[in-house]
């Protein structure tokens, strides 16, 4: 018998996605492996994400996972994700995702990828489940087989909680250039921890990685742990150009006036000036002020575009304008091309006089 081969070229968005395994790994927290049922290989970057269609009760939900896996194992996708007390999504797929379903998902996506930023020294920091593109990318390097020069500094609360922690000791035996440093806030109850405990800071930096100014640094975790990272960093004189940096939260605000010093007055969304969106799909037409987003005017008129992180990072909102000028200050999920192409991002992108919206 002939073997079937596989369809040529890697896997689209057009096809749904296949969970295949669901792994626990710590409390509240699972790695969810995915193939695409035709056998298509997935084409990433190591740090890149994916939006996930979820079947949530009250219409589908769209959430923005970190792949975990290296890309450099294409046959399967992994996205390893944590349910926080207040997740609706997370939990869902924590509580009902099974070998056999199937969601729709768009991307993969994101800048925040080491092939961006090519190093021979790297230093990776990361807290809770901002391990997950670490380990995307240090999995790349680990399958190439050859030694590496990797830092890689997770902090959890205890060590219970650290995700990934055999599989990276167990890969640090197999190559040689794996430093891996745990931090944790306290110990678990009769279990010994010899190893760093407390807050990171400039102390433990200086500690794991005494040359930290000759890498190449990737962070990921809550802002909090971010921006300390950052101060830690820039206080020891670190040249900031090499610290790059993920986060799904929300961006923190601009310094005061920035946007207008960058910007003239005019150019501006002003609240008391009206605009007008025709969603041309729907022949729906939509007045606004010029402080509305694309997206909530959308909402408004009960037309339904896809969304994940309200904010300009995942690129899930993506929509094409076809006619008109909108104001659109994003975070890295869309690229200049499709922007010259006419796409916009509607969770961040505000329509200044009359608009036409290919939705």
């Amino acid at each position: 018998m002939t073997k079937k081969a596989a369809p040529a070229g890697p896997w689209t968005d057009e096809e749904e996605l296949e969970c295949v395994s669901v792994l626990p790994e710590s409390p509240d927290v699972a790695t969810v492996c995915f193939q695409a049922p035709s056998g298509r290989p997935f084409a990433f970057e190591a740090g890149q994400f994916i939006t996930l269609e979820l079947p949530v009760p009250g219409g589908p939900l769209y959430r923005t996972y970190t792949i975990s896996s290296p890309p450099s194992r294409p046959l399967s996708l992994t996205v390893t994700i944590k349910a926080q007390p207040d997740s609706i999504g997370t939990r869902w797929i924590v509580d009902n995702m099974r070998p056999g379903m199937k969601v729709k998902a768009t991307g993969p996506a994101g800048r925040f990828t080491s092939a961006a930023f090519p190093a021979k020294k790297h230093l990776f920091i990361s807290a809770g489940s901002g391990i997950t593109p670490m380990m995307s990318m240090t999995g790349e390097i680990y399958d190439r087989g050859r030694d590496c020069d990797i830092v890689f500094v997770n902090c959890a609360r205890r060590p219970s909680e650290i995700i990934f922690k055999r599989r990276l000791e167990h890969m640090a035996t197999r190559i040689d250039g794996l430093d891996l440093k745990w931090v944790v806030e306290e110990n678990d109850a009769y279990s010994p921890w010899t190893g760093y405990q407390g807050r990171f800071n400039q102390l433990m930096l200086g500690l794991m990685a005494p040359d930290y100014l000759e890498r190449e640094v990737f962070c990921c975790g809550p802002e909090p742990f971010m921006q300390a990272v950052r101060e830690a960093l820039a206080g020891l004189g670190f040249d900031m150009d090499h610290y790059h940096q993920e986060s799904f939260g929300a961006p923190q605000q601009p310094v005061a006036g920035l946007i207008e010093e960058l910007m003239p007055d005019d150019d501006l969304p002003a609240e008391d000036t009206m605009a007008e969106i025709l969603f041309d799909i729907t022949g729906v037409t939509q007045s606004v002020p010029q402080t509305e987003t694309v997206l909530a005017a959308a909402r408004t008129a009960g037309i339904a575009i896809p969304s994940g992180c309200t904010f300009g990072v995942c690129g899930t909102c993506k929509v094409k304008k076809t006619a008109g000028d909108v104001h659109m200050v994003h975070n890295g999920g869309i690229t200049e091309e499709e922007i010259e192409e006419g796409y916009i991002l509607a969770c961040c992108s505000n329509p200044m006089g009359k608009v036409t919206i290919d939705a």
